[in-house]
């Protein structure tokens, strides 16, 4: 079970070791939990009150991938400014916008003041925190250059974070097309036809068979939209629960996916690009291979390359070279197999990957202009297929008529 991360502000006032006056604000996820931190840290508290919240709080925001991007960097600022690391989390924290991402970091500084690591407060904090930028901050820790490694931890975020979002402007319009389509037929046919169609009865006159196919459409979907409705609501609800509860679906879904036309092309190659750039930063960091394809295969954001990644892990394990390893998975293409070699070689890995990575990222954005422009005159024979098609068979009686009168 994740933990709680939510932190209450509580307002105290006491004395020092040197019987000091002292005071002032603590964040914790408890008043029991912020006495005891203010004892071990040698306080004898006199007053303890929770810290009332504004009229006009500030209001709730999730915590984003840019937020923890953003927050990667500016540490970074800071400690290469030589500010002490709990003086950073001050800083940087009491000055967000975010009032969720500033009690999260005011938890973290707790931590740190309590004796943790940075990489064991973050680890603390798995919903925030993924497993690659722990082992990074770890990394940094230990060779004294966090600074170094956050900013590292900030480009990789704001390139993954890039690379989502082309991914989904890819899979949006279609999706977006499909469902705009579906709702401006239902609106006609539930309120356009029948007026039409109340209008026909009037003439008395046989109606064209794509006319009366029309028409019975309409005449079904004002009796029966509720289960149109039913059925749509019960699919997108078993899509989500299957989506979220089993392995399986994910794993159809995605190798599905990778195999449609353009999409698939897509998804294929910024897997490519995740994969070479999350292994260029955890190389570059000193991370060990075998540690590190472990973190690579949580991040390359498919089933089918995750389950991949981790093979080749088991692989490596037992002395193989990544570059056979990969030759095996018959997932990457030769090109990057052979960078790979060449880094191998020459112990120029990070560097290698990460010119895969930006090769890969420009294929991407090329696909995904391609695919926008693909989809425009697309959309358009779409929505004048349905839409034209439903006001030619209106007006087909009205047309038969005139040639009659004629």
């Amino acid at each position: 079970m994740a933990e709680q991360t939510e932190q209450i502000d509580f307002i105290w006032s006491g004395t020092d070791k040197n019987k000091h006056k002292a005071g002032g604000i603590i964040s914790a996820r408890s008043e029991v939990i912020a006495k005891t931190e203010l004892r071990r840290q040698g306080y004898r508290v006199i007053k303890f009150k929770k810290k009332p919240k504004p009229l006009f709080s500030k209001k709730v925001q999730a915590i984003t991938p840019a937020d923890i991007a953003i927050f990667a960097r500016q540490l970074a600022t800071m400690l290469k400014a030589g500010v002490p690391l709990v003086q950073s989390f001050d800083i940087v924290g009491k000055g967000h916008d975010n009032a969720s991402m500033e009690a999260l970091l005011m938890g973290i500084k707790g931590d740190i003041e309590g004796g943790d690591t940075l990489a064991q407060a973050l680890k603390k904090r798995p919903l925030y925190f993924d497993e690659l930028t722990c082992n990074l901050v770890d990394a940094g820790e230990q060779a004294g250059v966090l600074e170094t490694l956050l900013e590292k931890i900030a480009t990789y975020k704001e390139k993954t974070e890039s690379m989502k979002k082309k991914i989904k402007k890819a899979l949006t319009y279609p999706i977006a097309v499909v469902v705009v389509a579906f709702i401006v037929t239902t609106i006609l046919l539930i309120f356009v036809v029948p007026v039409f169609s109340d209008m026909f009865k009037s003439f008395g006159a046989d109606l064209p068979a794509f006319t009366k196919m029309v028409v019975s459409m309409s005449e079904w979907m004002q009796a029966w939209w509720y289960v149109v409705v039913g059925i749509v609501v019960s699919l997108v609800y078993t899509f989500g629960y299957f989506k979220k509860r089993s392995k399986a679906f994910n794993h159809f879904l995605d190798r599905t996916m990778l195999k449609l036309p353009v999409v698939g092309l897509i998804l294929n190659k910024s897997a490519i690009a995740r994969f070479a750039r999350t292994l260029a930063t955890m190389s570059a960091a000193g991370v060990p291979l075998v540690e590190a394809l472990e973190s690579v295969a949580g991040a390359c954001g498919n089933i089918v390359y995750s389950e991949a990644v981790l093979k080749m892990r088991d692989e490596v394990s037992t002395g193989q070279r990544l570059q056979f390893a990969m030759q095996q998975a018959n997932l990457w293409p030769n090109m990057v197999i052979q960078m790979v070699a060449i880094g191998e070689e020459s112990g120029a890995m990070d560097s290698m990957l990460l010119k895969v990575a930006d090769f890969f990222d420009e294929e991407v954005d090329n696909l995904v202009d391609n695919l926008s422009s693909l989809m425009e005159p697309i959309i358009m024979v779409i929505l004048g297929i349905l839409v034209g098609g439903l006001i030619v068979a209106m007006y087909l009686p009205i047309f038969k008529m005139g040639s009659a009168i004629k």
